[in-house]
């Protein structure tokens, strides 16, 4: 009996030797929601946005932020947006406003479309796909149509934006996507 109770303790060290060992290869999904509308989204190259000048429909409109990181924006020129948050975005465009332009202006900015996300490999329509509030792996996946019969269902790549390399992630339907990131379903190994 004694033999069977080290046996068993010696299989379940083993079993979890191996599970350790197995997460420090796998990362876990980033903890970040994917909820654009959070106070710490950067604005990027692609986003279109709505600003609102109150009292001033010639200054309000809708604009797109260029490759460069910037929105021409009337009176001030180019303002640069790129990884700006919309509130420190909405603070520069008013100060800027505020120079010379208008007494006291109160502006509203908001984004209307974020930048686009890609997705490539394994997948039956890979490319470029819109971006939406609460987006999941799972979801861009079906967007695309699907997985292959070839497809790695367990792991993912995601290269996010502004990012030079790409990180591995176990595959789980709360696997956020973020604007602009670009995930790579892999072929699975037999």
């Amino acid at each position: 009996m004694t033999r069977l109770i080290v046996l068993f303790v010696c299989v379940a060290q083993i079993a979890l030797a191996g599970c350790a060992q197995v997460s420090g290869i796998m990362k876990k999904p980033p903890e970040v929601r994917a909820s654009a509308m959070s106070a710490e989204y950067q604005l990027g190259p692609a986003d279109k946005m709505r600003v609102l000048v109150f009292d001033e429909p010639n200054l309000s409109g809708e604009f797109v932020v260029s490759g460069a990181g910037q929105v021409s924006y009337p009176l001030v020129g180019d303002v640069m947006a790129q990884g700006l948050t919309v509130a420190e975005f909405q603070g520069e465009l008013q100060s800027r406003l505020a120079a010379g332009y208008l007494r006291d202006p109160r502006v509203s900015v908001e984004v209307l479309a974020y930048r686009p996300f890609y997705i490539l490999g394994e997948v039956n329509k890979p490319g470029q796909y819109p971006f939406t509030d609460d987006l999941t792996v799972l979801n861009a996946v079906a967007g695309a149509s699907g997985f292959t019969y070839r497809a790695n269902t367990k792991r993912i790549f995601i290269r996010h934006a502004g990012s030079a390399a790409e990180t591995e992630y176990t595959l789980t339907s709360t696997t956020p996507v973020l604007p602009g990131d670009t995930i790579r379903v892999a072929e699975r190994f037999f």
